[in-house]
């Protein structure tokens, strides 16, 4: 996968300026031309027990990694696309121990190599969702005083300390701070020290993934919240909205989730015969299902036509919400084929919304996240290089790429973090304009227009630029000037460019 346009852009600069560096500068700006034409890294961060291996099994569409606390659960591990299912071990040498996948098709639960000597987990894999996405499955964060050590402080994007588990060594450390956007998982409600946590875990990103631009909250197990094989959706809904609100600074949004239904109907774990055993306990009576669905103990225990073993694969399937949900399903209609349960089963598993705010919040904007890490990364690269002439090379073609007109995009997403994260403020109204605008190329969905014509968003673009510098000379703070300065021209571009691709004069 190679890079979009802006990020092109961004490797062009690379090539250009590579051969007349210093030897070191010159093989840390090929790091990061070679980072240009990967996919966009994201990582799952949470507490232990959150369902973070859950959630990745998911998104990969395979059950891999492993969701028992294990050896392997302490370490980071890194989820990419390969021509063959493959599991490194990279020691912190930099060389590698390979393994097989086990009998079960997961990553083994014993690595082979002593902890200390871990860096993090290579696993690639034949599954076409890893094409543009590469997931982070790190170790779950610990109390809000347990930091990393003095090594791992000095890689963390401004030495802040970060609440990951103490066996966390600095080169994993390393590679949760590569990560471009993050995803929080958390379960019940959002407590005082789960946001301190985050706080510190978001302190410890990539620049641009540290901000609610390209962070997303995950609310898991939401089917925990509620006894026995209840509906959770009328509480998780509400209550995944108050914990927007309360993360509004730190995520762009909060999904709720029944991770093991997304995980199990993902995968395809559902049998014929697991089906068949669904049929057979919806075709009970009503008073004995819902004493079956009562509780665990009571499914696995009572007497009845399905086997106690089939009933405990069940659960570990499904649960007692999605064996509930599955036999409700059955019982309003006995016909329904066993493919159509599967589906209402993912339906029930909230993972279809997941999936479309990811490719929102995440893959849409790949080619700008990507394109504005390497410029952060150069940026530093040129503040701290020790040679003179490699500093002012690096500058120069930084400042030549961030004049021309599309890498305004840029300036859009710093801005909005600003204001995302209350750095600075903004009237409500302006604030979700300003988000719409850095976080989509859709005129309809930025202007709120959705039925519009080329003409009429052309001059509601302008009007909006119009208004943005009207803010910025006043009654605007300094800064909320320089943000409002940033807002004009984009609106001002956008505009230029509705008219251009609708043929208005």
């Amino acid at each position: 996968m190679g890079p979009g346009p802006l990020g092109a852009r961004v490797a062009a600069l690379c090539d250009e300026v590579a051969p007349r560096l210093g030897t070191d500068t010159r093989a840390q700006v090929g790091a990061v031309r070679r980072r240009l034409d990967e996919p966009l890294r994201v990582a799952l961060a949470g507490r232990l027990k959150a369902g973070k291996s859950t959630l990745v099994n998911a998104l990969i569409g395979r059950r891999v990694a492993p969701t028992e606390v294990g050896e392997c659960t302490r370490v980071v591990t890194q989820f990419r696309y390969g021509t063959t299912d493959r599991v490194d071990v990279v020691r912190r040498d930099g060389s590698r121990t390979s393994l097989p996948l086990d009998e079960t098709g997961m990553i083994p639960q014993r690595l082979g190599v002593a902890r200390a000597e871990i860096s993090f987990v290579d696993v690639t894999l034949t599954s076409d969702r890893l094409r543009d996405l590469t997931v982070l499955d790190t170790p779950g964060l610990a109390s809000t005083n347990t930091s990393v050590s003095a090594g791992a402080q000095r890689l963390l994007t401004g030495g802040s300390l970060g609440p990951l588990d103490d066996d966390v060594d600095d080169d994993s450390a390393g590679a949760i701070s590569g990560a471009e956007a993050v995803v929080y998982v958390f379960t019940q409600s959002v407590r005082a020290d789960d946001v301190r946590a985050l706080e510190a875990f978001r302190s410890a990103s990539a620049r641009l993934s540290g901000n609610p631009v390209n962070s997303l909250g995950l609310f898991n197990k939401v089917d925990k919240l509620v006894g026995g094989g209840a509906d959770p959706w009328p509480t998780a809904e509400p209550l995944a909205a108050d914990q927007a609100r309360v993360l509004r600074r730190m995520v762009a949004d909060v999904v709720p989730v029944v991770g093991l239904l997304a995980e199990t109907t993902e995968a395809g774990r559902l049998t014929a015969a697991d089906c068949e055993a669904l049929r057979v306990l919806a075709g009970l009576p009503a008073a004995e299902r819902t004493v079956l669905l009562a509780s665990v103990d009571l499914f696995t225990s009572r007497d009845c036509p399905v086997p106690r073993q089939r009933r405990e694969r069940l659960l570990r399937l499904l649960d007692l919400y999605g064996v509930g949900f599955a036999l409700a399903q059955l019982v309003a209609q006995p016909r329904l084929a066993s493919g159509e349960l599967v589906r209402a089963l993912h339906a029930a598993s909230g993972f279809a919304r997941l999936r479309h705010t990811l490719d929102q919040a995440f893959r849409w904007r790949t080619d700008a996240i990507k394109a504005g890490w390497a410029l952060s990364s150069l940026e530093r690269l040129a503040g701290h290089t020790a040679r003179a002439a490699d500093r002012e090379l690096l500058r120069d073609a930084i400042e030549r790429v961030l004049q021309q007109p599309e890498y305004h995009r840029l300036r859009l997403l710093e801005v909005a973090q600003l204001v995302s994260t209350g750095t600075v403020e903004l009237p409500e109204p302006m604030e979700q304009e300003l988000t719409r605008l850095a976080l989509s190329t859709d005129a309809r969905w930025i202007l709120a227009l959705p039925a519009a014509g080329p003409e009429q968003l052309a001059s509601a673009a302008l009007e909006a630029a119009a208004r943005w510098r009207v803010y910025a000379v006043a009654g605007a703070s300094p800064a909320q000037s320089r943000v409002a300065q940033v807002a004009h021209r984009g609106f001002y571009l956008l505009s230029q460019r509705v008219r251009a691709e609708g043929g208005v004069r």
